[in-house]
């Protein structure tokens, strides 16, 4: 089986997954929960619970906790995804090449749906308490608990969202230090969440965690350059999303900042840096190195 047939599969499995997890939309808050599958049934690459799971296979077995954590991590994606389109912050009607949620749904309806699946996540991962067997399984449990509050938070996610919509401001002055934050926090942070926490619930000691760490942030930074190259150089045929959106934003951006080919350059030094972190556990998972380097290069 080559790369792109177990992509599939693996990927197939992750929506098996989300769609387990998923709340069925009924009853009189139907609306909200039809919304909110609408957003997550939008397809995607699923990089976060694949790469949970594949960094897990680094260190071994995990329990039956990891699936709850999976959907988590995918549902607060998508609520980010949800809130970044609406018009008070990017104003995109177009995501992974159809309609965003607040284009379907109204405004008002798309901001309680990103609310309900930030709440719900944490209810998913939650559960995964329910699935413990032994003492370590419950600590490693907390400590993903701990991971995913923490990276999805103002200290992590939601940090670099504020930061992202300050250096929009005419009067923000952005450094490449700023610039730098937003990366590392707006798109990196639930990559390292995704990375770290599958190494913890595996067993993965303290050292192997602070290079997993490491290797997502580098992973993040590439792939958010990366993101920006495509807005410049893409086309929305092609990317699912409009291109142009980053200046029309009046957004600066590593590629205003630094030209296209310093970006691919630095895409290209950050991308090998993660692999030969990857390359250097006792274990290898080629699926997961393939994988890197295909996301972090991808043309969509």
């Amino acid at each position: 089986m080559n790369f792109n047939e177990q992509l599939e599969k693996k990927t197939g499995e992750v929506e098996s997954v989300l769609a387990a997890y998923l709340p069925k939309p009924e009853g009189f808050q139907s609306k909200v929960l039809e919304a909110m599958a609408y957003a997550v049934s939008a397809g995607g690459k699923r990089l976060r619970p694949l790469l949970m799971r594949e960094t897990a296979a680094l260190f071994g077995e995990t329990g039956e906790g990891l699936s709850c954590f999976m959907a988590a991590i995918e549902f607060i994606h998508t609520y980010s995804l949800i809130h970044d389109d609406l018009p008070a912050l990017d104003n995109d009607d177009y995501r992974r090449g159809r309609k965003t949620t607040h284009v379907v749904y109204g405004e008002d309806i798309a901001v309680i749906a990103g609310d309900g699946l930030l709440n719900y996540a944490y209810e998913t991962a939650l559960r995964a308490f329910g699935r413990a067997v032994t003492i370590e399984d419950y600590q490693r449990t907390e400590q993903a608990m701990h991971i995913l509050g923490r990276k999805a938070g103002v200290y992590g996610m939601v940090g670099g969202q504020c930061a992202d919509l300050l250096a929009e401001k005419p009067e923000t002055e952005v450094t490449e230090e700023m610039l730098l934050y937003i990366h590392k926090n707006k798109t990196a942070a639930l990559i390292q969440a995704a990375m770290t926490i599958g190494a913890v619930l595996a067993g993965a000691d303290e050292k192997a965690v602070a290079q997993i760490e490491r290797c997502a942030e580098n992973i993040g930074v590439a792939f958010q350059i990366q993101d920006d190259i495509l807005d410049v150089t893409s086309t929305l045929e092609v990317l699912g999303k409009p291109t142009g959106s980053d200046e029309k934003n009046h957004k600066l951006t590593y590629v205003a900042m630094h030209g296209v080919e310093a970006s691919k350059r630095q895409v290209e030094a950050l991308s090998g840096e993660a692999v030969g972190i990857l390359q250097a556990f006792p274990h290898r998972n080629a699926f997961l190195e393939t994988l890197v380097e295909q996301l972090i290069y991808r043309e969509k």
